[in-house]
């Protein structure tokens, strides 16, 4: 299960998309009648015509990146294990309705189904809205089978060597530093996921010091997955960091913020950067558009001389082999990229 995108990147697409992802209640967080003006009537007429365009920047003939690729991330695991695939989005198509319907078609007396929500790390506007989603339409629909849900897998020792050897052949250019960007999420998100009460966002080594807070601390989990992907690949501390893009409104989110450090970085010496997204499994427009297209023009307006945008995970056959262990199953991965040969990345 993937976030989703638009239909198309009509403006009337875009808008119905932006519409049921930002009435999410747990992606703002405020009560409903509030959250209804402030979408509908603020956010959403002003932000579609933009949005459409930005999509139309990284469209591709398949359609939206991301659903491509979520497609492709199953058929190759379909290739692999003999249980039956199905794709679901959290916001779009296809419906998790869909999915449920689709496997209990194909196996009779269906028992189990696991989901894999493809968010590495636990936040409330992406992990667990998706979970809990999935979650209510299984109870809605009164389904007799079985929902097993795979747990965030930011410190899962083949989910870090995936994403340490995705990596691996852009360290072989000269670099100043690597930017590990994450996707934001607002301060008082990580203090409601706070299980403790008064851990979180408390002190400067909070995310260092031991506490069931962690098992649901977004920051946390971002700076784990960090540090054990910097480890592997033995990148000094000096020549990497961490920040969080894709901010929304005037609430104070997580810090560092993306799009400052790199209107900074020029001027602290860092001409050559490195720059990934390991809180997205598939490129999209956050990682495209945001950071590929618009990041790199803002560091390099700044007086960066190179700027290097790494590609997510997507369909991998390192990180196959990962969520093959992450689903529990046990065969491998075998010659399978050459069914799937051609990089969706745009080419400009």
């Amino acid at each position: 299960m993937n976030l989703g995108s638009p239909f198309s990147t009509s403006v009337r697409d875009v808008r119905k998309y932006l519409n049921e992802f930002l009435m999410d209640d747990r992606v703002i967080d405020v009560p409903y009648l509030w959250r209804l003006l402030l979408v509908r009537g603020i956010i959403s007429p002003f932000r579609a015509p933009r949005s459409a365009e930005a999509y139309k920047s990284i469209w591709t003939e398949q359609g939206s990146p991301l659903v491509e690729l979520t497609r492709q991330l199953r058929d190759k695991l379909q290739l692999v294990i003999n249980e039956p695939v199905e794709m679901a989005m959290r916001y779009g198509k296809p419906h998790p309705k869909t999915a449920f319907d689709h496997l209990q078609t194909t196996i009779e007396g269906l028992e189990e189904v696991v989901l894999v929500p493809l968010y590495p790390h636990y936040a409330m506007s992406s992990y667990e809205t998706a979970v809990e989603y999935v979650k209510n339409i299984h109870k809605k629909e009164k389904h007799r089978f079985k929902l097993t849900v795979v747990e965030p897998f930011f410190d899962q020792p083949m989910y870090i060597d995936s994403l340490a050897e995705s990596i691996r052949p852009f360290l072989q250019q000269e670099y100043d530093q690597i930017l590990f960007s994450y996707h934001g999420i607002p301060e008082r998100h990580v203090l409601k996921t706070d299980v403790t009460g008064n851990h979180c966002l408390q002190t400067e080594t909070c995310c260092s010091s031991p506490s069931p807070a962690h098992d649901f601390c977004y920051r946390h989990q971002v700076i784990t997955t960090t540090k054990l992907v910097a480890g592997k690949l033995q990148i000094p501390e000096t020549k990497y960091n961490f920040s969080f893009q894709s901010r929304l409104g005037r609430a104070e989110w997580l810090k560092p913020y993306t799009a400052k450090r790199l209107e900074e970085l020029p001027a602290e010496g860092i001409k050559k950067l490195l720059i990934v997204c390991p809180a997205f499994i598939s490129d999209c427009l956050e990682t495209l558009e945001e950071i590929a297209i618009e990041g790199k023009e803002a560091f390099l307006h700044a007086g960066g001389d190179s700027f290097t945008y790494i590609p997510c995970l997507n369909v991998q056959t390192r990180w196959l082999d990962a969520l093959v262990t992450l689903v529990g199953g046990s065969k491998k991965i075998g010659q399978v990229d050459a069914v799937f040969n051609k990089d969706l990345l745009p080419t400009k």
